[in-house]
Parts: structure tokens; sequence; C-alpha cells
């Protein structure tokens, strides 16, 4: 059985323009990330900084509507740091949602895992 290995980037914290309401598109508002990459063998190193830096460029970019694209993007980019990259799991939540009662945070989780493009 193959071993992994993971590396774990909680509670990432950004300033960002991200929702689909009037405010939401000129007034940052702060959003956590949680990132979880799976690492299979080989010689290469995964390096953290690395993922850390490509969340942030993505967040900083500019707006984004929802939190789904995001998450995309971060695991996307997971995936562009290294061919070791397996699997990659993503969180992201927004503590500052509209609604009409208390709510502590709207959070969005995917996973998605390397493609075999050459079978």
């Amino acid at each position: 059985m193959p071993m992994t290995d993971e590396i774990v980037l909680r509670a990432m914290r950004f300033q960002a323009l991200v929702g689909i309401l009037p405010h939401e598109l000129t007034t940052p508002q702060p959003i956590e990330i949680d990132l979880v990459v799976s690492v299979g063998p080989g010689e290469s190193i995964v390096d953290y900084r690395h993922l850390y830096d490509a969340a942030a460029t993505i967040v900083e970019s500019g707006h984004i509507g929802y939190l789904e694209d995001i998450a995309e993007r971060v695991a996307t980019s997971a995936f562009s740091t290294s061919e070791r990259v397996a699997r990659v799991q993503v969180a992201v939540r927004k503590p500052h949602v509209a609604l009409s009662g208390p709510l502590a945070y709207a959070e969005v989780r995917i996973e998605r895992r390397r493609t075999n493009d050459a079978a």
C-alpha cells in the first residue's frame, strides 16, 4: 500500500472581495481557508510556503463571486505546486454572512484528486 503524507494549513486568514451583494463588490471582508494536501512518494519537496502564497494570490487577485470559486482555484493551484500532490481538500469560511439570524460562518468544502491523464 503506497504511503502518503499530508501538509495542513489551517485557518489562513485573508481580507477578500467575495460575494454577490452590492457591498461585497467593494468592501473586503475576512475569510479563512483550510488546505490539506496529500503528498505521494517522490523526491521533490512540496513547500507549504508555496501553497500559502498561491492561496493568498488567488484571494488578493480581485473580486470573486462565490466561496466555491475560491475553493476550486486554491485546489487547482495546489496541484500545480508539485506532481507529488495527489489529493487536495479545501474549506473556505466566511464569517460575515447576511442572513436573518445568528450564524458563526458559512463554509464550503471540496476535495479533489489528481486525475491520471495518461490513462
